[in-house]
């Protein structure tokens, strides 16, 4: 490039940072960038220094190769206020009409408790946190996902449940695939069949996901009974996509008898009154958990859930909370089977689910616990009450009612006249479910009233009837009981909640206490003026399905990111509905997939991935029905050409893609990512670039413009949206012109070709005003500074650190990009000090740890992003400074290794004041490695967590609280239904007499 260009492009939207921090003592609401980016322009000179360069444009020069550099500014609209973007969002939410949601489909209104609200869903400490893999800073979250894990047990009858996944349609399909895996005596099966009466869009992303990899799918009435033929798998839904309410025993043990697994897929709340899929003999029960308190967020983000019988849990999908001890045998929590893990195991997993929606499930849980099992059931009563007056209502009227059994969705058989009564409805403020042209359903929820039915039936020229029968059979009521623990019956009052939370949430660290400075997972600030607007009525009460018409702020909104994100990339077009990365990397491969097709170039079915790629992109290759070929890292941390054009050599006409990851998941702007794009266009294979690290990208180069055919975008990394302990997360993707047809298709039906990979047309439509808002806070300026920010701190921790911990990788002017690895292999040979001790350590000096041991076995990967100023770059220095120290002691013999602080750590206040002290260094040292820690000091709550023997005694519900009182080797088998005490104090046969 040259020097002409590049004058003018930094002069054109390049902002300096002396002119960015020149107004801060401007009011607040006049400089967001300067607020959201740490250093200052004093702090920023220092690091620049530190690292021997002027301007923060000369490292940038220095650090990024000249052939990815974009030589046009980004045509985004300037910077706004804070007070602005509100105001800006204000008017969309306005244009969404909100109305009493009645159109169902799984989608149901439902009432957040405020103390739920606010101290959880809009609390920092649980949205802030990352996913749990460091389990001694994660008790709280962990404790709170193995309660909403109680309660999906419980109420399915199932004796093991994840910690959620990411909706009820892809939980679907994860159960589909499950079934095949584990049924052995089918494996040369590939038929599933699934019900009729499913939900549209679970049958719409099924189908399309199942096609991918082998699998037939036979879409059945099953009112009848089951198909002939031979088959591996059923899925049911319970109750229909209709309402229909139906004893599925008979169909579960006809099945069975055939060889066939089974799978129900269940609304949680009628769980409370009606047979659960436990009971019924069904192997997996599958659902979304969002009308346990989690807003309609026009479609998500919202928990999905799974569970299975014994003998399949080790097969789950996503993750799995378990219960362990400390080294002390305390009850201590933590992810289970994580060897399952989609990093460790690659083309070999089963799963590409790397984000849950550890935030919607936990809300999801403490609903449950604020109601309890009473309060869940007197809720269920009161929808079917209200669901039954309606349909008593329409039949006195002369209206017939399709089904005489359901729980709180009536379907009304109303010959020629459907559209007139959803008008009607719609004119009283009412969504209603047009079925067809002479079908309309009404589902009752939560949110309704006396007075909603009263005008529900009005539209149908009737009126409520005094007296209502349930609509339930007796023989499908629930007689065993679920949620007995007393987790859900010791915080009913607000005060209890309120303290329950806090108490939890003290127990961990997340971004409102201390850097969390994580490779590859970009933990930066998540503003407060970002997150307000997600719960206001206009984007939280939303139903993904409601009218077009009534979604113009949505659209609005969505739209003009697609536009936003389209630019920041160079890309043509995007797609929002990805709910997560995993899925973003499959939506891209099934694109490319559609692509081959559509050119009759259907023997490519390779794909060419890095050594050190994202555990995820060979999953997602596998998910899209690709093989893997690995290609080898060069030995400066690249990719190695020579190898890459041996593997396209090998498999000559066969190649379809290339998954890579910009900058390199070693931390380093590859200066050959031109060469390798042209390589594998040369062999017509389409170019996939993961954005996981798109963060040392944005206003410096654009994917779309140096190679990429499509990428993946994490909105809850690089623009913003929390990764609340686990998820929510959107992976938009995006893709140039000739791929833009296969994009994700609309579950419920569109001219897009793609393959629909959510349940609802825009993914996790919820959170979207988040990433809108940052974009619309920092303009193009603001983004690109940002960039450069993230790349001048991570060099300026390589640099400060390398002496102590060699940086593994850089680039050829000895820099990195946005992150770094630091090499604790040679410590560890010489010391025996693992760099799971250093993690470990990291915690009693308030930290929590770096990515431990990947891309590299034995290392930590260190991404401070550009929110972090620099007295908090400057204490995380220290406290690895001082660690290396410690370490120095242990290698020259003043501490034996197992009784070091380093193996001894975290230290708990419990142990540091106990009377007995025997080890070899003073307890101060313990607990205050360095000064500045006297005050403010996190205690961990438990010591390091035996992570065999959790998963030697696998325990993944809520212990009793005698595990808490006498925990020493405790032996605790998994939970089995039906094995609990206790009766609830209303009975079913009650609820409905």
């Amino acid at each position: 490039m040259s020097g002409a260009v590049r004058t003018q492009r930094n002069r054109s939207h390049l902002v300096s940072v002396e002119s960015r921090h020149a107004h801060r003592s401007a009011p607040l609401t006049s400089d967001f960038p300067s607020r959201h980016i740490g250093p200052d322009a004093s702090a920023t000179l220092r690091m620049l220094g530190a690292l021997g360069y002027d301007t923060l444009d000369q490292l940038i020069d220095a650090a990024v190769p000249d052939q990815i550099r974009s030589s046009e500014a980004m045509d985004l609209p300037v910077a706004r206020s804070e007070q602005q973007v509100l105001s800006d969002l204000r008017t969309l939410s306005e244009r969404n009409e909100t109305r009493v949601q009645m159109i169902g489909l799984g989608y149901h209104d439902t009432i957040t408790p405020a103390v739920l609200r606010r101290n959880m869903l809009e609390s920092p400490a649980w949205y802030t946190a990352y996913t749990p893999y460091q389990p001694e800073i994660s008790q709280g979250r962990l404790e709170a996902l193995l309660t909403f894990q109680t309660v999906i047990e419980d109420l399915t009858a199932l004796p093991l449940a994840g910690a959620s996944l990411l909706d009820e349609a892809t939980a679907v399909m994860e159960a589909v695939l499950l079934m095949r895996r584990a049924n052995k005596a089918k494996s040369g099966t590939s038929r599933v069949v699934v019900d009729a009466d499913c939900l549209p869009q679970t049958l719409a992303v099924v189908c399309g996901r199942a096609k991918s990899v082998g699998i037939d799918v036979e879409v059945a009435d099953l009112t009848g009974g089951l198909p002939d033929g031979d088959l591996f798998g059923v899925v049911f839904q319970a109750p229909g996509a209709s309402g229909h309410v139906r004893d599925l025993a008979p169909l579960i043990a006809a099945a069975q008898e055939r060889g066939a697994l089974t799978t129900v897929a269940a609304d949680l709340l009628s769980l409370t009154v009606l047979t659960p899929p436990g009971e019924q003999g069904a192997d997996i029960a599958v659902g979304s958990a969002q009308r346990f308190g989690v807003p309609l967020f026009f479609g998500g983000p919202h928990a999905g859930y799974m569970a299975v019988r014994g003998g399949l849990e080790r097969m789950l999908p996503g993750r799995l909370v378990g219960v362990s001890v400390d080294v002390d045998g305390k009850t201590a929590y933590r992810l289970a089977l994580q060897t399952r893990e989609q990093h460790i195991r690659r083309d070999k997993a089963t799963s590409n689910i790397c984000t849950a929606q550890a935030l919607l499930a936990n809300v999801a849980a403490m609903y449950a616990a604020y109601h309890g099992p009473e309060g869940l059931r007197a809720i269920a009563t009161r929808v079917h009450g209200h669901a039954t007056a309606v349909a008593g209502g329409l039949r006195t009227a002369g209206h017939s009612v399709v089904h005489d059994s359901f729980f709180d969705t009536v379907l009304v058989h109303v010959p020629a006249g459907a559209r007139d009564v959803v008008d009607r409805a719609d004119r009283a403020g009412i969504n209603l479910r047009l079925v067809d042209a002479d079908h309309v359903a009404i589902a009752c929820d939560e949110c309704t009233t006396d007075e909603i039915v009263d005008r529900v039936l009005s539209a149908f020229g009737a009126r409520v009837e005094t007296a209502t029968v349930s609509a339930l059979p007796q023989s499908l009521l629930r007689t065993s009981n679920y949620l007995q623990h007393p987790v859900f019956h010791e915080h009913r009052s607000e005060t209890a909640m309120l303290r329950f939370l806090r108490a939890l949430s003290d127990k961990d660290l997340a971004l409102d206490r201390t850097m969390i400075p994580l490779g590859s997972c970009t933990m930066k600030l998540n503003s407060a003026v970002e997150m307000e607007p997600i719960s206001w009525p206009g984007f939280a009460s939303i139903h993904p399905y409601a009218p077009v018409e009534q979604t113009s702020g949505y659209l609005q909104l969505i739209r003009g990111l697609e536009r936003w994100l389209g630019e920041i990339t160079g890309y043509d077009r995007v797609s929002l509905q990805p709910n997560a990365g995993s899925q973003g990397e499959l939506a891209g491969l099934l694109a490319i997939n559609g692509y081959h097709d559509s050119r009759g170039d259907h023997g490519r079915d390779i794909c060419l991935i890095p050594q050190s790629a994202h555990g995820t992109n060979a999953a997602s290759a596998v998910l899209a029905g690709m093989r893997v070929v690995v290609v080898a890292t060069a030995s400066n941390g690249n990719i190695d050409l020579d190898d890459l054009r041996a593997k396209i050599a090998a498999h000559e006409g066969k190649i379809a893609a290339i998954m890579l990851t910009y900058p390199s998941t070693h931390g380093v702007y590859e200066n050959d990512v031109r060469t390798v794009c042209d390589l594998v266009h040369e062999a017509g294979g389409q170019v996939y670039v993961d954005g996981a690290n798109l963060n040392a990208l944005v206003g410096l180069a654009q994917p779309g413009k140096f190679g990429g055919d499509v990428s993946h975008l994490n909105l809850h990394k690089t623009f913003c949206i929390p990764h609340g302990g686990g998820g929510p997360g959107v992976g938009p993707v995006a893709v140039r012109k000739h791929l833009a047809p296969f994009l994700p298709g609309n579950p419920l039906g569109g001219d897009q070709l793609g393959t629909p990979v959510s349940a609802a047309n825009y993914g996790s439509a919820g959170i979207l005003p988040i990433t809108w808002a940052y974009i619309a806070l920092m303009g193009p300026d603001g983004l690109t500074e940002a960039t450069k920010s993230a790349v001048l701190a991570a060099n300026y921790v390589a640099k400060s650190l390398d002496a102590h911990f060699p940086v593994l990788y850089t680039g050829p002017s000895g820099l990195v990009a946005h992150e770094c690895i630091l090499d604790l292999r040679p410590v560890t040979k010489a010391t025996g000090v693992t760099a799971e001790d250093v993690a470990k350590r990291l915690i009693d000096y308030g930290f929590h740890a770096p990515t431990l041991s990947f891309p590299v076995s034995g290392t930590l990967m260190v991404e401070p992003t550009e929110s972090e100023d620099l007295a908090e770059l400057d204490r995380f220095i220290e406290a690895m400074i001082s660690i290396r120290r410690e370490i120095d002691l242990v290698g020259e013999g003043v501490w034996p290794l197992e009784r070091s602080p380093l193996r001894q750590a975290p230290h708990t206040a419990d142990q540091v004041t106990a009377d007995n002290w025997d080890l070899p260094y003073p307890r101060h040292l313990a607990a205050f490695p360095v000064a500045s820690l006297r005050t403010g000091k996190y205690w961990p709550p438990v010591r390091r967590i035996d992570g065999v023997h959790g998963d030697r005694n696998l325990v993944c519900s809520c212990p009793a609280p005698e595990a808490f009182e006498n925990t020493t080797d405790i032996e605790l088998p998994i939970k089995t239904a039906g094995a609990k005490s206790g009766a609830l104090a209303e009975t079913p046969e009650e609820a409905f007499a």
